[in-house]
C-alpha cells in the first residue's frame, strides 16, 4: 500500500471553519463482508477494528449532550460491530435521525437475515452503495456477484416499504465512478437510475447521491502505482468551485474513529488527521470535547479535500450544487 498523504500535506486549500454542529458519523470498526478497489477505510473480511461498548457509550453520551440531530453509522459494514443494534435502538429512544451506510450485500450474511426488519422497526435511513446501475461494472469495482446480492436487498428493502412514498422509510444510493473522473450531474444520473432499477427489477428509491473518489488509502495507493496520481489531482484542482466551500459536510458534521477519537471528516480519519480544538491538545477523545462548543473552531485541510469542492461538490449527502 502506498501512502498518500506526503503527496497530500503542501496545499494552498483556503482555511474553513466549522458551524453548527448536526451530524456525529461514526466509524464502528473496519471489518466487511466486501473488499472494493475505490474505499478510501480500506476496509475488509480480515479487518479486526471494532468500536466497543464502552466506546458506544461515550457516543451516546455525547449525543445527548451536543444537541447533535443525525447519527451517522459507517465502517466497513457497521452492522457486523455487535454493538450496533444496541447503539441504533438506543439512540433512537433518544430521538436522533440514523443513516446506515449498507452495503447491501450485508443483509444476505449468516446472523444478518433480520437485520432489514430491525432496521425498518427503527425507521433507520439506509444510505447503500450501489457504483452503478449495471451489473458488469459493479462487479468489476466490489467482486463478482455483488451486483445480484445487492439487488435482492434492494428488493428486500422496497418489500418493507423502503423507497415508498408515505412510509417514513427512507433508502437512497450512492454511486461513485470505477476511475479517476468526476461524477456526472447528480440529478440526471438520479433519473437513469430509477429508469433502469425501475424497468428491469421494479425497484424504487428516494435519492441517489453521488460521491467523487478520494486520492487516498486503497484509491490513492492505485493511482499511484498507476502513474495517475498527478492526473487526478489536477483534475479535482481545475475543477475547483468556491461556491462548494459553504457547504462542505464537514462544517456541521464531526467523525468518530473505532476507538473514539474525532476528526473533521472520515477522510481525515483515514488520514489520522485529528481534529483541532482550542485549549485541547495531541489527539482529542470523544470524552474530551462533551460540552464544548465547536462552533468557529479550524477544520484541517489538506490537497484531498479538493475532491469534496470539485464541480458539483461531494460529500456524505451527494452533490453540493
Amino acid at each position: 500500500m502506498r501512502e498518500t498523504l506526503p503527496l497530500l500535506v503542501n496545499t494552498d486549500f483556503p482555511a474553513i471553519t466549522r458551524s453548527t454542529l448536526e451530524t456525529v458519523q461514526v466509524n464502528l470498526g473496519y471489518r466487511c463482508n466486501q473488499q472494493c478497489l475505490h474505499c478510501h477505510v480500506n476496509a475488509g473480511p480480515k479487518r479486526t477494528e471494532s468500536m466497543d461498548k464502552a466506546t458506544v457509550d461515550h457516543v451516546l453520551e455525547f449525543l445527548r449532550a451536543s444537541g447533535a440531530t443525525t447519527l451517522d453509522l459507517t465502517g466497513g459494514a457497521p452492522e457486523l460491530n455487535p454493538h450496533f443494534r444496541y447503539l441504533v435502538q438506543t439512540a433512537r429512544e433518544m430521538g436522533i435521525n440514523i443513516i446506515d451506510r449498507c452495503n447491501l450485500t450485508i443483509l444476505e450474511e449468516e446472523g444478518q437475515q433480520d437485520l432489514a426488519e430491525f432496521l425498518a422497526q427503527h425507521k433507520v435511513t439506509v444510505t447503500a452503495s450501489l457504483p452503478c446501475y449495471l451489473e458488469e461494472n459493479v462487479d468489476t469495482q466490489r467482486g463478482k456477484g455483488v451486483y445480484a446480492a445487492s439487488i435482492k436487498g434492494l428488493k428486500q428493502l422496497n418489500q418493507l416499504g423502503y423507497g415508498k412514498s408515505g412510509t417514513g422509510l427512507s433508502l437512497n444510493l450512492v454511486y461513485n465512478p470505477i476511475g479517476p473522473y468526476l461524477p456526472p450531474p447528480q440529478n440526471t444520473l438520479e433519473r437513469d437510475y430509477k429508469d433502469r432499477l425501475a424497468q428491469n427489477f421494479g425497484i424504487h428509491f428516494n435519492q441517489l447521491y453521488t460521491l467523487t473518489n478520494m486520492p487516498i488509502k486503497r484509491f490513492g495507493s492505485t493511482l499511484i502505482s498507476k502513474g495517475q496520481f498527478d492526473e487526478y489531482m489536477c483534475l479535482l484542482r481545475d475543477a475547483y468551485q468556491t461556491e462548494n466551500l459553504h457547504n462542505l459536510m464537514c462544517r456541521t458534521l464531526i467523525s468518530v474513529d473505532w476507538q473514539g477519537y474525532v476528526y473533521d471528516c472520515d477522510f481525515n480519519q483515514m488520514l489520522n488527521l485529528p481534529m483541532q480544538v482550542t485549549g485541547k491538545h495531541g489527539k482529542p477523545h470523544i470524552t474530551d470535547i462533551m460540552g464544548v462548543d465547536l462552533n468557529g473552531e479550524p477544520i484541517v485541510v489538506m490537497d484531498h479535500c479538493y475532491g469534496c469542492t470539485a464541480g458539483q461538490g461531494s460529500s456524505c449527502g451527494g452533490a453540493l450544487n
